[in-house]
């Protein structure tokens, strides 16, 4: 990468700059040994931690499968790992996510909804409106019958400042369709993912 390239009307030469004076802030000296090329190296790994932004994650769900036998059972994808950042202190966030729909006629490759996860997790977030945000794209793009979505994530903002509690996990759900409106249906999805039960 070169200091000219340009991110979202940023040139990096300024986001490395950005850096440095972080580091000033900090309290330590970013032209010492060891910091030298941190300033590269936080923008590089800002490249790929939000990445998300140059994403649309409805284009992975474009292509679909409606040759499935006429299967019409609740499809379910659980433990999609996923590290994003909290938009109030960009503190890691960091956990899983499980997705469950009831297909309406077409189905779509499991990885494509890992990587819906991937494009949302991977811009600064809050927990809640990334679940709401994976389950209103696949409501959209697939059109099935109902979809339902938790997240757990542990959140470093509250780990490593502030109240200092480590081993918390939060979880978050959004239910659609029949997952809202069908009490049974919901029931099942829970049931399949065990969120808080000691499966894993």
């Amino acid at each position: 990468m070169s200091d000219d390239e340009i991110r979202h009307g940023v040139r990096r030469a300024q986001a490395e700059e950005a850096v440095r004076t972080l580091l000033r802030w900090a309290g330590d000296d970013p032209t010492r040994e060891g910091l030298l090329e941190t300033p590269k190296r936080v923008v590089k790994a800002y490249a790929d931690w939000f990445s998300g932004y140059a994403i649309d994650p409805e284009a992975y769900l474009k292509r679909t499968f409606e040759e499935v036998a006429g299967y019409d059972e609740m499809i379910i994808l659980r433990d999609i790992e996923y590290e994003s950042h909290c938009e109030h202190h960009m503190a890691p966030i960091i956990g899983k996510v499980h997705v469950g729909y009831l297909p309406d006629g077409k189905v779509v490759g499991i990885s494509k909804l890992a990587r819906v996860v991937d494009a949302f997790a991977r811009r600064f977030q809050v927990q809640e409106k990334m679940t709401a945000q994976i389950a209103r794209c696949i409501q959209d793009v697939l059109q099935p019958r109902g979809v339902g979505v938790v997240v757990e994530g542990a959140h470093e903002c509250m780990t490593t400042r502030g109240v200092h509690k480590r081993g918390v996990s939060m979880v978050t759900s959004k239910m659609l369709g029949c997952f809202r409106e069908d009490a049974r249906t919901r029931a099942e999805f829970l049931r399949f993912i065990e969120v808080g039960n000691g499966r894993r």
